[in-house]
């Protein structure tokens, strides 16, 4: 029979190569909400890399909408949407998900891993193909293994890789085009008006990631298709709430609406997870209703944005190009950029090293992310603790 104990020492052994190799990640511990200041032990420290965009992760109308939820329609439905899960505040989210984006359906998973896991192998099959950027997120990875399509991945945003994978796709049925609407761990943008020509072309439907945009970036926060121009082109986007958009939890597809129907009757996360909380519901709600009514957010968000890229270019440091929150700070060595953070954290800025398998081998970094709700003091002080720890 086997016991753990012949398992025990080969794990040990994995758990040391990774702690020796600089990779392993430690998981801070926080005793204050998110925000721009997070507490730390016993101090307050500016924190540079949240997901909290806009600022709202801790934002009284967010938090009053929550309570509210919380008071008229409980903790939780203790139950999946088809049997008895649906309360209508879900439909009204999906309303106005659908509207905001507009787009024709949308349908709400418990986050957007449930999302990218349930919509490829619903939609495609043997006969069909699946055509993947090369830096897309872990989620759309492990979605498309979930189904049998052909599998083809093309190099970051290179057209002429994509354009090629469609021409050897082309005896299939089906053939959809998947990509971050924002790269993650880069901040580079989608090229989606070449990628919708190209689909176009070769009768190919386009899905996009759009997680780390929809809030924030477009003239209204509607995200990439907003930003580039091609509202009305794209046929998916998958999203999450745990983001700009408030912060907590919770996904989302949006797109066509046979498609969203089908996902309500095959999709196995939607299918065999509980519905997505009231109080994320109700609050994901405001937020929606915050953004149509200002752009102050998104305005200070891209000024702070700014500013702090330029301080770090200016102080030498090797930044990856963009124009998103998203400012990873290149150091290559996984040991050097663990090392750097610890010391970022001894002059007051929370910051994570990101190493291999969440980046490619020898491209370690630093990704520091901008908030709506970092005043100008914040950014230029998170400035000078990245010059004070370089020494």
């Amino acid at each position: 029979m086997v016991t753990y104990a012949s398992w025990k020492e080969p794990l040990q052994q994995e758990l040391a190569a990774i702690r020796e190799a600089g990779l392993w990640k430690r998981e801070g511990e926080i005793t204050s909400p998110q925000g721009a200041h997070i507490t730390v032990g016993d101090r307050d420290i500016i924190n540079m890399c949240a997901n909290n965009y806009l600022g709202l992760a801790d934002h009284p109308q967010v938090i009053a909408a929550a309570h509210r939820a919380l008071d008229e329609y409980g903790f939780g439905t203790a139950s999946v949407r088809f049997i008895c899960g649906t309360q209508d505040i879900h439909h009204a989210l999906e309303h106005e998900i659908s509207q905001f984006l507009r787009t024709e359906s949308t349908i709400l998973f418990g986050s957007c891993f449930d999302a990218n896991g349930g919509v490829f192998e619903v939609l495609l099959g043997e006969q069909d193909a699946v055509i993947s950027d090369a830096l897309n997120h872990a989620s759309i990875i492990d979605g498309i293994r979930l189904c049998k399509a052909t599998r083809f991945r093309f190099a970051n945003s290179d057209m002429a890789e994509l354009e090629q994978c469609l021409r050897d796709a082309q005896g299939a049925r089906r053939r959809l085009i998947v990509t971050d609407g924002v790269f993650s761990m880069d901040g580079y943008i989608a090229r989606l008006p070449e990628i919708c020509d190209l689909a176009e072309r070769y009768d190919a439907l386009v899905m996009v990631d759009d997680s780390h945009a929809v809030g924030h970036l477009g003239a209204h926060g509607r995200g990439t298709p907003e930003l580039t121009g091609v509202e009305g082109r794209i046929d998916l986007m998958s999203g999450t709430m745990g983001k700009a958009l408030g912060g907590a939890s919770g996904g989302y597809i949006s797109g066509r609406a046979e498609i969203i129907d089908l996902l309500r009757q095959r999709a196995r996360p939607y299918l065999f997870s509980n519905s997505v909380p009231p109080t994320v519901v109700e609050a994901t709600r405001e937020v929606l209703r915050m953004l149509q009514s200002s752009d102050d957010l998104r305005e200070r968000l891209h000024a702070n944005t700014t500013l702090f890229r330029s301080l770090l270019a200016e102080a030498g440091f090797e930044l990856l190009p963009g124009e998103t929150p998203i400012v990873p700070v290149m150091f290559g060595d996984a040991a050097t950029a663990a090392q750097f953070a610890e010391r970022l954290r001894e002059h007051g800025v929370y910051a994570v090293a990101f190493s291999y398998p969440v980046v490619p081998m020898g491209k370690a970094r630093i990704r520091t992310q901008v908030s709506a709700a970092h005043s100008e003091s914040d950014i230029r002080q998170a400035a000078a603790a990245f010059v004070a720890a370089r020494g």
